[in-house]
């Protein structure tokens, strides 16, 4: 049985993802932190650098303005007060609100005249994003992003391609997070130091918000430092996000040859390189000032892939309806 080239990315994709959760359960504080530093620096430069040869699959070429603009808007904020990664205000929903339903129009419709009246409509409609406040400000960036929309682009891949194991990446894919919650429970294999703690400081608004909503936990015994780094569900938690983010930069360096993201002009992808090695020298000199120095690419890079998440949406939701709408009708008897 011949194995595509596809194919064979999708069964190179299961073993960095298995290979991603065995680091994540053994060091996973440590784990995110460095790919996060290494990986994800280049993953912004060069997603961005590829959404831009796309025209950022939107249907005008003046589209991707607004989300720029929100992206600008919202970076603003962020240095307005200590680094902290979280939106605290409703304001900051109300832009995520406006970016996220505005690149469904951006892909959806073409007329420049009923984009701006469903943009005016949206303007009014997004002061409802309260009621969703933290979907919007703390997961979509992050878990929602890195997770969800990394496990539909395969979905919508293997859909296009045909392979015999892009579902079953995807299979592998949910299925690992339900290990990392109940495989070792309550075992911490290294103890995350003072330097880890201190550099982790700014993304722990994500594991907070995660244990207020699910776990209904507003004011832990012991602080939130110690459930975090200390507990066992903390532990757990931090495992699937190293998990989560280090296969989402995998996954994307993985498939350079299937989305040919390296064929670009020749001095573009020397200033990538650049940009790349000075991230990484700012963030070995002081982790804090190369998050600072990145934050606005990681943002950006979220906001401006938007429009394809939706992309694959829309194509996952067409193969369902073909495949339902073209299903042999039974015999009566």
């Amino acid at each position: 049985m011949s194995i595509t080239a596809t194919e064979k990315v999708d069964l190179i994709n299961i073993g960095l993802m298995l290979a991603s959760a065995c680091i994540a359960v053994v060091m996973p504080f440590e784990l995110f932190l460095l790919v996060y530093a290494v990986l994800g620096p280049l993953h912004y430069l060069t997603e961005i650098s590829w959404l831009h040869d796309k025209r950022y699959f939107t249907k005008g070429k003046y589209d991707p303005i607004l989300l720029l603009v929100v992206g600008v808007v919202l970076m603003l904020v962020f240095f307005r007060t200590t680094l902290e990664l979280e939106f605290p205000r409703m304001f900051d929903a109300n832009l995520m609100f406006i970016a996220v339903v505005a690149s469904l129009i951006f892909v959806t419709i073409k007329s420049p005249i009923y984009k701006i009246g469903g943009i005016i409509i949206l303007l009014f409609a997004s002061q409802v994003s309260h009621n969703i406040n933290y979907l919007l400000t703390v997961f979509v960036p992050t878990l929602i992003h890195v997770y969800v929309f990394t496990a539909l682009f395969i979905i919508y891949g293997a859909i296009k391609s045909k392979s015999r194991f892009g579902l079953l990446s995807v299979l592998v894919m949910i299925c690992i997070p339900v290990l990392l919650f109940n495989i070792f429970p309550n075992t911490v294999f290294f103890s995350t130091t003072d330097y880890v703690r201190e550099v982790y400081a700014p993304f722990r608004v994500l594991n907070r918000v995660w244990f207020s909503i699910f776990h209904k936990i507003q004011t832990p015994q012991g602080g939130w430092d110690n459930m975090i780094f200390n507990s066992g569900s903390g532990i757990m938690l931090m495992r699937f996000i190293a998990f989560a983010y280090t296969y989402h930069y995998l996954n994307w360096f993985s498939k350079t040859k299937v989305i040919q993201w390296h064929n670009v002009p020749k001095m573009r992808f020397i200033v990538v390189i650049v940009v790349w090695l000075i991230s990484i020298a700012l963030y070995v000199y002081n982790y804090m000032l190369g998050l600072q120095w990145l934050l606005f690419l990681s943002f950006m890079h979220v906001l401006l892939e938007l429009p394809l998440n939706f992309i694959s949406m829309i194509g996952i939701g067409g193969y369902i309806k073909s495949k339902v709408m073209n299903k042999p009708q039974k015999a009566k008897a």
